[in-house]
């Protein structure tokens, strides 16, 4: 079934409770274009900051010694409403699928007390050797930090 259909990361009708995780993030004046809303690109910095966040604060993620990183592989976004500044941002985190060495995270972008994203979609780390960019396992405390966030109700 298709995903738009379906209930997967590219639907607007998931709900707030189909996450597991969230990060208020306040919008920026910056972030703004010339149309007076968000510009679609900040989204996916939305997106990066609500699953890093998750990874640092949970998962002991350091950006600048881990041996293991993430890298993006995939992303999509499925925009349904426009953002703007001084709006705050409540970013939904699940996990639909951890592997050997990826994990895909599906990310909404809320409006405060609203139950309706805004925007929602997904992306995919490849877990590699920082040195090496070869892949790796996804390090122990990173998959003890994203399995709470699993959901069965997500492809």
């Amino acid at each position: 079934m298709d995903r738009a259909v379906s209930g997967g990361a590219a639907d607007s009708s998931v709900s707030r409770r189909s996450y597991r995780h969230f990060l208020a993030i306040p919008t920026r004046w910056m972030d703004n274009d010339s149309y007076g809303h968000v510009n679609n690109v900040t989204y996916y910095s939305y997106f990066d900051t609500a699953v890093n966040a998750h990874l640092i604060a949970a998962g002991g993620l350091d950006l600048g010694t881990s041996r293991e990183v993430g890298v993006v592989v995939e992303t999509m976004c499925r925009f349904h409403q426009s953002l703007s500044f001084p709006e705050v941002v409540d970013a939904g985190l699940r996990v639909t699928r951890i592997g050997h060495s990826s994990v895909r995270y599906e990310i909404g972008l809320f409006r405060e007390c609203d139950d309706t994203p805004a925007a929602n979609g997904y992306f995919v780390h490849v877990w590699v050797d920082r040195e090496t960019q070869r892949p790796v396992r996804v390090p122990a405390a990173v998959r003890d930090a994203l399995v709470p966030l699993l959901t069965g109700d997500a492809q």
